[in-house]
């Protein structure tokens, strides 16, 4: 499908890839994950074209078709409809797997009425905005699904129709999330950054990549204390004391998960606001104050799972020390 060949990405002497190589065979379903700055839209750019790498190269396997969906949502005239969204404003009917299906129907795969046929996007509330934008990438034409952050701005029902969704999907699909059950559900390899540019992947979902990654660290810290030993015979002083947790880091880890379940409720809280079709023509201050709250969760849920992620791998990596 595609081959990623001693990638090298660098900002301001920085490394965001630095001689990645990695293959993604037909039919995969891979996940990239780590923190914000990572690198992680950085290679979806080089993946899609936006952006070249320093050094490089990616081939692709004969007759690729991707479609992409990103993380900041195509433009489309707020003032169109969602029927006119997802048929081009050409007909009734939308192209699917390469087959017709009338866009009444497929507005129902994606929890939309039939009563908002002719809603204009400008009242859609941020759940709709997202349905819509996942129902356009998957009707395009393609063997490759490349999806920056498809979970964003996802109610609970509509994160079931995008699993559904890809498990009817007869190609590859490269994306990024911090949806660590979605991942489980969904993808059979994880991409990961171990630091200083370098990716690794592992196979099976989120889960198995920690505990193989627990296991690698394993055996990392095990030649690592071989080699302290070897450099104490010499007669050379031992390495520093090793790190631990701090007491800020303990407590993020330990108060993290119930501020990231706080931020999810509210996120439902301000979708359930926004789901109403009518919130926005009866009361425009309500539906501008919900979709203000609902950006800032999700803003700080980002940031909150980012934070746990970086705190769990340096837990782990401390434990295995």
């Amino acid at each position: 499908m595609l081959v990623i060949d001693a990638l090298t990405v660098a900002y301001g002497g920085l490394f965001a890839l630095s001689g990645v190589s990695l293959t993604v065979e037909a039919g995969q379903f891979v996940a990239i994950v780590g923190p914000n700055g990572a690198g992680k839209t950085t290679l979806i750019e080089m993946l899609t074209g936006a952006n070249p790498p320093d050094t490089g190269s990616i081939r692709f396997g004969a007759n690729i078709e991707m479609a992409t969906l990103d993380q900041h949502r195509e433009s489309l005239d707020p003032k169109s409809t969602l029927a006119e969204a997802l048929t081009g404003g050409r007909g009734d009917h939308v192209m699917v797997g390469g087959k017709p299906k009338h866009v009444i129907g497929y507005m129902k795969d994606f929890l939309f009425g039939e009563e908002q046929r002719r809603t204009p996007l400008e009242a859609l509330s941020g759940g709709e905005r997202g349905r819509l934008m996942l129902a356009r990438a998957l009707a395009k034409p393609s063997n490759l699904l490349v999806l920056d952050e498809p979970t964003n701005d996802l109610d609970l029902e509509t994160l079931d129709v995008l699993e559904d969704m890809l498990g009817d999907y007869d190609g590859t699909v490269i994306l990024i999330s911090h949806d660590r059950d979605f991942l489980d559900r969904v993808v059979t390899s994880v991409i990961v950054p171990e630091g200083d540019g370098k990716w690794i992947e592992y196979a099976g979902g989120y889960t198995d990549m920690l505990a193989q990654r627990g296991l690698d660290l394993k055996r990392e810290a095990k030649a690592a204390a071989i080699e302290r030993k070897k450099t104490a015979s010499a007669g050379t002083p031992s390495s520093a004391a090793k790190r631990r947790l701090n007491f800020n880091e303990k407590h993020a880890l330990e108060t993290l998960p119930k501020s990231i379940a706080k931020l999810q409720a509210e996120i439902a809280k301000q979708q359930r606001h926004l789901d109403d079709p009518d919130l926005y023509k009866k009361d425009r201050k309500k539906f501008d104050q919900a979709s203000d709250a609902l950006t800032k969760a999700q803003k700080e849920l980002q940031e909150a799972e980012d934070k746990w992620l970086e705190l769990e791998v340096l837990r782990e990596e401390i434990e295995q020390a």
